[in-house]
């Protein structure tokens, strides 16, 4: 026999053993399984990392409002938005189209 004879039973019995182990259960579900367990234990980490990371960001104070030109002068309670919603005609209205994501906006009148 030669070598190359050798070399190729050889590596069909390789395969044979990789095709023979690769049929069992638990390596078909349990590999798998185990693989999405501790890949999702780090992505959960980098998850609550971006929630801590992100947990200490303060809002904007009042005057920073301001000066940045973003005050509120009005008081909106609940009963103001009822009149004005009472208000509105609700009886006379047109139904209008929107643009779909393939169509270019200047095709709507």
């Amino acid at each position: 026999m030669s070598t190359k004879e050798g070399i190729i039973k050889q590596m069909q019995s390789l395969r044979d053993s990789i095709q023979s182990f690769g049929k069992r259960k638990s390596v078909r579900y349990g590999v798998p399984f185990l693989l999405f367990v501790v890949g999702g234990s780090f992505g959960l980490k980098e998850w609550t990392q971006i929630r801590y990371q992100f947990s200490k960001v303060k809002g904007v104070s009042k005057e920073e409002a301001e000066k940045m030109g973003l005050n509120r002068t009005k008081k909106v309670t609940l009963e103001d938005a009822y009149e004005e919603i009472q208000k509105l005609d609700i009886d006379n209205w047109e139904n209008k189209r929107g643009p779909r994501p393939w169509e270019d906006n200047l095709q709507q009148k």
